[in-house]
């Protein structure tokens, strides 16, 4: 009898945003599993009848070679440390007339299985993702109704309307595609407990990843535009220039689409397994790279944008009204460090299976409320957006007043 491949795993599989780790092992097997199914194949069908010896077999872990009766054959552990702890190892089988002998010695003996978690380690496990699963979609939500309500703030006040508030009210869409994709995702992938969503290869599940890269692409080159629209103030003296409004939106969302439409044909074309979500494969860069791309420019502005505001804060000749300007944009680029993006470089230059608890943590829960404190800078603690709510609700009560007034003096001297 053969032997499941999954027995050989140290830990259940993690069902977490991105590919964990256990799924590059699972690839991993099943390419091997595929390697052998070929040289099966190929084999002449005569083979392995009685008296012609054993025919090329995969037990699950190994692929044994034909080889003629009475003959036995070693193959080594393979060199996976996260499953096994001894590579070296060898594993025999012989050749019988009743066909191939079992491993001997077995794999969990001759390769050192890495020790399998007790139940309670298990159950920590299971209870650890869910409880992070439930912080970040509560994150998720909150950010969504923020951005939701910043938006409809946005639009219901004519005197907000102005280019600087369309570039927010884009960067805040981008958050919401960010955050719609993340629940898309997770019910294509993980809504059925008996579907492996290592192997899961549908056009469903694909369409979600892309649509997942390219949110996540925009929220990061929106970010960038935010970047490029402040330093864009500071050098033309807090004046607006609605010639860069598209060439805003060509970057904030073209961009991202060339960049997927290149990715999705990549992986059409010379890797088409899977469901697009191992990040551990060589045509992953193609997102990578203008993520990584958009952080560095980021940063950069981010630098460009303080040393100008310490420069014009400094200048004697700038009257107060202008430097009392320039300090309330000061503190407002000094919170914006988180939504420029700067603290993905912590990770962004790591290999993906490193820190992935960390990493999971800081994207999956702390990013999932990244929209919320956005909704929070860009508008509920904008004065120019607090001055018109307060304007419309004095006009409100007075105009509720007066219809009051004026319905009672109709009762009274009718």
């Amino acid at each position: 009898s053969t032997i499941p491949w999954f027995s050989c795993l140290p830990f259940p599989l993690s069902k977490v945003q991105g590919t964990h780790p256990d799924c590059s092992i699972v690839l991993h097997f099943q390419e091997l599993e595929e390697e052998c199914l070929q040289r099966i194949q190929s084999e002449s069908p005569s083979l392995g009848q009685a008296g012609q010896g054993c025919p090329t077999e995969w037990d699950g872990v190994s692929c044994w070679p034909a080889l003629p009766l009475g003959q036995s054959r070693g193959v080594a552990c393979p060199e996976i440390p996260s499953v096994f702890k001894n590579s070296k190892g060898l594993i025999q089988r012989n050749c019988t007339e009743w066909g191939w002998s079992p491993p001997s010695p077995p794999y969990h003996s001759a390769c050192q299985l890495e020790t399998l978690g007790s139940n309670n380690d298990t159950e920590a496990k299971a209870r650890h993702f869910v409880t992070m699963k439930v912080l970040y979609t509560c994150g998720y939500s909150t950010s969504l109704a923020a951005l939701l309500l910043a938006i409809g703030i946005f639009c219901c006040f004519r005197k907000l309307h102005c280019t600087r508030n369309s570039i927010h009210i884009h960067f805040f869409t981008s958050f919401i595609l960010r955050g719609t994709a993340v629940f898309i995702k997770d019910r294509v992938l993980f809504s059925d407990e008996s579907i492996d969503h290592c192997t899961m290869s549908t056009v469903t599940c694909k369409a979600a990843i892309a649509f997942f890269q390219y949110s996540v692409l925009a929220n990061f080159y929106w970010l960038l535009v935010e970047g490029l629209y402040l330093q864009t103030l500071l050098l033309l003296t807090f004046t607006c220039d609605r010639s860069y409004t598209w060439g805003y939106i060509l970057m904030g969302w073209g961009v991202p689409m060339v960049t997927v439409g290149v990715w999705v044909l990549t992986r059409l074309q010379y890797d088409n397994h899977g469901c697009w979500d191992d990040y551990s494969s060589v045509y992953w860069w193609v997102i990578k790279a203008p993520i990584l791309l958009a952080i560095f420019v980021n940063f950069l502005i981010f630098l460009n944008v303080t040393r100008m505001l310490a420069q014009k804060i400094r200048c004697p000749d700038l009257s107060r009204t202008h430097k009392q300007q320039y300090m309330r944009l000061t503190k407002s680029t000094l919170l914006l460090i988180p939504l420029f993006g700067v603290h993905y470089v912590v990770f962004a230059l790591f290999p993906e299976h490193v820190g992935v608890d960390a990493r999971l943590y800081f994207e999956l829960v702390l990013g999932s409320y990244q929209g919320f404190l956005v909704a929070l800078l860009y508008c509920f603690l904008n004065g120019e957006v607090q001055a018109e709510i307060r304007r419309n609700w004095g006009t409100w009560q007075r105009s509720m007043e007066s219809n009051v007034f004026n319905l009672a003096t109709q009762d009274f001297t009718a």
